[in-house]
């Protein structure tokens, strides 16, 4: 399925009022990735001032430094966009995922309705056309009382005794209204791809989702800085068979979106936006299946300050910053074939993941050992700014 990025498409709906950065590949004598700028319609690369958007952040103050900047025109942001594909030209200039040095981190079962299915995918031994039956006895059990309990309170205490006596305790319950979140790594540094990238599912996996999501980014100190869109792309066939498959679940070749753009918060745009913000999903198909979605962050379990700090503390340090996927609401069952067999995705698939405030990611779905492989590493990317004289 084709689909063209553009502005229009692309950016949040208040276009650039607010402060847009990103990276870009910037063709030259030698050509590389520079971090960059939006403003109006044009796109500025700033790497004679900042190599990295990890350098940038690490700054005292971002929006100032970010401010004094003229930076380099490169274009406008359609004619990147335009450009802005599976196998994009190389010698033309095109958006990447807006993280460079960052770890890229990403917080699990934090709303309650996810929560529920990955209790289900346990119990289901990670078999899809068991998971309907499982999951009206799940649900006939726990009901809708996960959504007003709070994260490691007496209330939560209470309930986890009680679900043992039912039989029904999970340790994916144990994260998700106990005392310590789930944090895991999602993908290597540099791994994220962009909009308009192919993300990756493995091929022996028959039963997978896209994960919507908010992206926080913060600096060394854990401050929050601002925030993009991710696809935590999942296979719940390999987690439901075992927790400790979460690895192989989580992190393959392309399995790893984040984009657009980070947005800075600035006054059009704050964590506040983030806690009442809508995720909207939508997935087409080329054998014309649609599927929509909301993710509503005013549901989630854990406030996003809380779990930055969780991920950031005297037990654990990110010297070049990192981002954090904040978990999802979403966990589609909508038949796409089988009646009781729920969703999957098919390649070709193209993934709309948008939000008003941080524009919409796009990404078509392949196979991980047929997307682009991964070969700019932290290695090449030293080499890279050192032949550019920006070392």
């Amino acid at each position: 399925m084709n689909f063209t990025l553009n502005s229009q498409n692309s950016l949040p709906d208040d276009a650039t009022q607010g402060c847009l950065i990103g990276r870009a590949w910037i063709p030259n004598q030698i050509s590389g990735p520079s971090p960059i700028l939006l403003k109006g319609n044009q796109v500025f690369d700033i790497s004679e001032k900042f190599h990295t958007i990890s350098q940038l952040l690490e700054s005292s103050d971002p929006l100032k430094a970010l401010s004094e900047i003229e930076g380099k025109l490169v274009g406008s942001i359609d004619e990147l966009f335009a450009n802005t594909v599976a196998e994009p030209d190389k010698n033309k200039t095109y958006f990447l995922a807006p993280i460079d040095l960052q770890v890229i981190k990403a917080a699990g079962v934090t709303f309650a309705a996810s929560m529920l299915e990955r209790v289900i995918e346990e119990q289901a031994g990670g078999d899809a056309q068991k998971a309907q039956s499982i999951r009206e006895v799940v649900q006939g059990v726990i009901g809708d009382n996960l959504k007003t309990i709070e994260p490691g309170s007496e209330k939560a205490l209470q309930l986890k005794e009680y679900l043992i006596e039912q039989k029904m305790w999970s340790q994916y319950l144990e994260v998700g209204i106990g005392t310590d979140a789930e944090i895991f790594t999602k993908a290597p540094v540099l791994a994220a791809v962009g909009t308009g990238q192919n993300i990756g599912i493995h091929p022996k996996s028959e039963w997978n989702n896209p994960e919507p999501e908010v992206v926080l980014v913060a600096n060394s100190q854990g401050k929050i800085l601002g925030a993009t869109l991710g696809n935590d792309v999942n296979l719940r066939d390999f987690e439901g068979r075992s927790a400790l498959l979460l690895s192989k679940a989580k992190d393959n070749n392309a399995s790893c979106a984040i984009g657009p753009f980070i947005r800075l918060f600035d006054s059009t745009f704050s964590l506040n936006d983030i806690r009442t913000c809508d995720v909207e999903l939508q997935i087409e198909g080329t054998d014309n299946f649609v599927l929509n979605g909301i993710s509503s962050m005013s549901q989630i379990s854990r406030d996003p300050e809380d779990l930055i700090q969780q991920t950031l503390n005297e037990n654990h340090q990110y010297p070049d910053g990192f981002v954090l996927f904040l978990g999802t609401l979403f966990a589609p069952t909508q038949d796409r074939e089988q009646a009781g067999a729920g969703f999957t995705h098919k390649v070709g698939d193209v993934v709309r993941i948008h939000s008003p405030k941080l524009g919409t990611l796009y990404n078509t779905v392949m196979t991980s050992d047929k997307a682009t492989p991964w070969n700019f590493g932290i290695n090449a990317l030293m080499r890279n700014l050192k032949q550019r004289e920006l070392l």
